[in-house]
């Protein structure tokens, strides 16, 4: 039995939990040690005194991320059982490949570790800290991660969590290798393809990994298309339809470091291909400018429009308003590959979005596939809010 401080919850509060799900909401706490540090460990009883899990403090309407319903310590041995579980799962799913060495080792609650974001790019694994606790345990989750990995395969652990941390006065974590750090190899593989990894300065770890799947689906329709890659941030669609045969594709982003990126990544697959071109421009502004007809797959993969519940209204709006531009504009018979990765945005309300979109540009609309994160991205089926990505891939005739 672990020896941590103890938060009670009032009388009926513990129905959740006794279904597994690994959030204590504020609301729910009867009792609490005055004393008790945001990033503690704590355990968590019924009004009846009986356990119910270990988890970390943590100011704000979540209280407390559950990291085990078992009564045990949240140290080095924990995170490295919890490791080495995830990493043979990812080696079960045949993600770990020589021809494919960019994968997601941990997904927060998908993986059952809330808070713990690691990515793998080659022998370089980026770590990211969602919650103070986290932050705090991470020379375990250091140590465990070299425990549980092959020797010799991660050579760099790179912490990123500047900006995924909430606030806590007297800590500002910075960007920085907690291991290794000389002679990195900033590029990896995706299913054969190479790609310049930017953990540094890049947005999340550096690379959209979720979209792996939606990637490869892209590259089977890239045939002899005039393809518009929306949002390409890094250029993972553009590469993907270029290997699949596209006879144009156009890659437009607000960020000029994001386009100039792109380009390198084409030009390390591709070299100096006649076919790619790219524009630092305004989403929104590029459609309205776009001839009908000009282009046949068009890729929509704007970021979050909405991170809270209070966006939820203005973001549909917004979903609906950029895809009627694309449906407006897009050639007869094209390809719509459309996603929103907003995770208050449920499927069935980006699914409305589109549909009002299509009701107005009034055309018909077909629904090829319907899209979700890959299986490296798990989703705990006892916290259904780690089902964040959505996607269509729409016949517009």
């Amino acid at each position: 039995m672990s020896s941590y401080k103890e938060i009670v919850l009032r009388p009926g509060k513990e129905a959740s939990l006794r279904r597994f799900h690994p959030w204590v909401f504020s609301g729910a706490i009867a009792r609490k040690p005055e004393e008790l540090e945001e990033g503690e460990t704590v355990r968590i009883l019924a009004a009846d005194g009986s356990f119910l899990g270990v988890g970390h403090f943590q100011i704000g309407s979540i209280a407390v991320r559950i990291m085990s319903f078992l009564d045990e310590l949240i140290d080095t041995a924990f995170y490295e059982k919890s490791l080495l579980n995830a990493y043979r799962m990812r080696q079960e799913l045949g993600l770990i490949r020589p021809d494919n060495t960019i994968f997601r080792l941990v997904h927060g609650e998908g993986d059952n570790l809330p808070g713990l974001i690691i990515d793998i790019y080659g022998d370089t694994a980026v770590i990211q800290a969602h919650s103070i606790g986290i932050h705090n345990d991470m020379g375990p989750v250091t140590e465990a991660l070299k425990r549980a990995i092959p020797a010799d395969t991660v050579k760099h652990i790179f912490y990123k969590s500047e900006g995924t941390l909430p606030y806590k006065a007297g800590i500002f974590p910075e960007n920085s290798y907690l291991f290794g750090g000389d002679g990195v190899d900033a590029i990896a593989l995706e299913n054969g393809l190479r790609f310049r990894i930017d953990w540094l300065k890049g947005q999340k770890t550096g690379f959209f990994v979720d979209q792996r799947e939606n990637r490869a689906l892209l590259e089977r329709y890239a045939r002899n298309r005039h393809v518009l890659n929306m949002f390409c941030y890094t250029g993972g669609f553009s590469v993907y339809a270029l290997r699949g045969g596209a006879a144009s594709v156009v890659s437009v982003d607000s960020s000029a470091k994001a386009v100039s990126i792109t380009d390198q990544n084409v030009a390390l697959n591709f070299g100096e291909d006649p076919r790619h071109t790219s524009l630092p421009e305004d989403a929104f502004k590029f459609l309205k400018q776009l001839q009908y007809g000009e282009k046949d797959l068009i890729i929509l993969d704007p970021p979050a429009f909405a991170k809270h519940r209070g966006a939820v209204n203005n973001a549909l709006q917004g979903y609906k308003k950029l895809n009627l531009q694309a449906m407006e504009k897009i050639a007869p018979d094209g390809f719509l590959f459309t996603f929103s990765c907003s995770q208050v945005i449920s499927a069935e309300q980006f699914r409305l979005a589109v549909f009002s979109a299509a009701a107005i540009s009034g055309r018909k609309v077909r629904i090829l596939h319907q899209l979700t994160q890959p299986a490296d991205h798990p989703i705990n089926i006892y916290h259904p809010e780690g089902e964040y990505l959505k996607g269509l891939v729409l016949r517009v005739e």
